[in-house]
């Protein structure tokens, strides 16, 4: 086997050498390390250092907003917001109430089965009225506005 098992860096400072006429035996002297070369901003290479436009050519001032080319923008600041507040709070509004009318539907249902397995049928029959009722306002609700479908 020739050689070390770390070889040595061939980049690596060398260690002084004794001179040839000295008897002292000297201790090698441990190389320092190397400090970093101070930062400074920007790229070793020059490419890469030139402004964004000589970079990156097919970027334009006008990409976007003043682009003919782009008709749809997507989504951008304010994406996932309601445009028409006042068209939001009316579809809130309906489903709200919708919804109020739903429950209430499943609230009838189970007192309307109740009665009737109990054996009360009159109690029953006034319940599906309730019940139908309630659609005939969910109903009303829906045909009110046929533009927001």
């Amino acid at each position: 086997m020739t050689g070390d098992a770390f070889p040595r860096d061939p980049e690596a400072p060398k260690p002084p050498v004794a001179p040839v006429g000295s008897s002292a035996p000297s201790a090698p002297a441990a190389p320092e390390a190397p400090r970093p070369p101070a930062y400074t901003p920007g790229s070793a290479q020059p490419r890469l250092n030139r402004p964004v436009h000589e970079r990156y050519p097919q970027i334009r001032p006008t990409s976007g907003y003043g682009d003919p080319r782009i008709t749809h923008t997507g989504p951008g600041p304010g994406a996932g917001t309601e445009q028409e507040p006042e068209r939001s709070s009316k579809l809130t509004a309906r489903l709200t109430l919708a919804l109020t009318v739903v429950i209430g539907q499943l609230w009838g249902l189970t007192i309307v089965v109740d009665e009737w397995m109990s054996g009360d049928t009159g109690t029953a029959w006034w319940g599906a009225g309730f019940l139908c009722l309630s659609f005939l306002v969910v109903l009303g609700l829906w045909l009110l506005d046929p533009k927001d479908r």
